[in-house]
């Protein structure tokens, strides 16, 4: 899904709470580089917390192909104080 989208249509009427601080599950967590964890993150805190209703928040599971280093990025970048 797009998120700049979902924000768009219906940011004013909706929380998002996505596994992982919506960060992509299948791609990105589990293959993708710390930079790229990280780079996903901000911009999902950027865009779907603008203006409130975003919760960074983990799955029940993680999958065991994910590397600690990138698990590690996700709740690092979210503790990081923003302007």
């Amino acid at each position: 899904m797009d998120p700049e989208g979902l924000k768009s249509d219906f940011g004013d009427k909706m929380c998002c709470i996505g596994g992982e601080g919506a960060v992509d599950t299948q791609a990105t967590l589990p293959f993708g580089t710390r930079e790229e964890v990280i780079a996903e993150i901000i911009e999902r805190i950027e865009v779907l917390g603008k203006g409130g209703g975003y919760i960074l928040a983990p799955v029940h599971t993680v999958e065991p192909d994910v590397p600690i280093e990138n698990l590690l990025a996700v709740y690092e970048t979210a503790r990081e104080p923003r302007g």
